[in-house]
């Protein structure tokens, strides 16, 4: 299976990359993004693109691929609902129409949110990107991530999100026994990922159970 990575620089984005890398299956990963991933390894290649909303610069870069999983995102704290929804609908929706064209058999895993569907702004924008990617992908699945515990030195590019998780961090462990479907591993959510592309799920869209299940050992 081949692979197009988009936010491998992010806290998701590191976590699913390592996974890829790791599983034999994976022949190829694409890491696409504003910066490198600061990784090296025989099955990857990056494409760096300072702007990410030049849509047509890839040209044949991303072709023959057989999966996307798209872990960009940001916080919508301090956001109006415009630039919200540039920057998580537009952007996601330009990549995964290119991705469309060029490899219409593609599997696209989206990376969204616990709560998605809700009254929230960002419940609301994130659920429209659900439903456009779901009508354009016949084989698409939304990864609704609630508490990502990061098990191999992951960590956020927000600095609020760092600070956060240096204080509860260590409760997360504690977070998953009482609520076993709140909180995911890296190395689980990229195995559940991976699977998901790759032999398919039971439900096209994933929440913290059904992740968990998939990313089994």
């Amino acid at each position: 299976m081949r692979v197009i990575l988009f936010g491998g620089t992010g806290m998701v984005g590191q976590g699913v990359l390592r996974e890829c890398l790791r599983d034999d299956g994976v022949e190829a990963v694409l890491a696409v993004g504003r910066s490198s991933t600061g990784r090296t390894h025989p099955k990857l290649r990056e494409l760096v693109r300072k702007d990410l909303f030049d849509f047509g610069a890839a040209g044949t870069d991303l072709q023959g691929y057989d999966a996307c999983f798209f872990c960009l995102g940001v916080s919508s704290a301090g956001m109006s609902e415009a630039d919200y929804t540039r920057l998580t609908y537009d952007l996601t929706l330009g990549w995964a129409q290119k991705l469309a064209r060029v490899n219409p058999a593609m599997t696209f895993v989206y990376v969204s949110g616990a709560g998605t569907g809700g009254k929230a702004m960002w419940a609301r924008v994130k659920k429209r990107t659900e439903d456009a990617l779901l009508a354009l992908f016949p084989s698409a699945y939304m990864v609704r991530l609630s508490a990502l515990r990061p098990m191999h030195g992951e960590v956020s590019k927000t600095r609020w999100t760092r600070i956060g998780y240096v204080v509860l961090g260590p409760l997360l462990p504690l977070v998953r026994a009482i609520a076993p479907g709140a909180v995911i591993t890296t190395e689980e959510l990229g195995r559940a990922m991976i699977r998901a592309a790759r032999q398919g799920a039971p439900k096209r869209v994933l929440e913290g159970r059904d992740l968990r299940a998939l990313g089994a050992p």
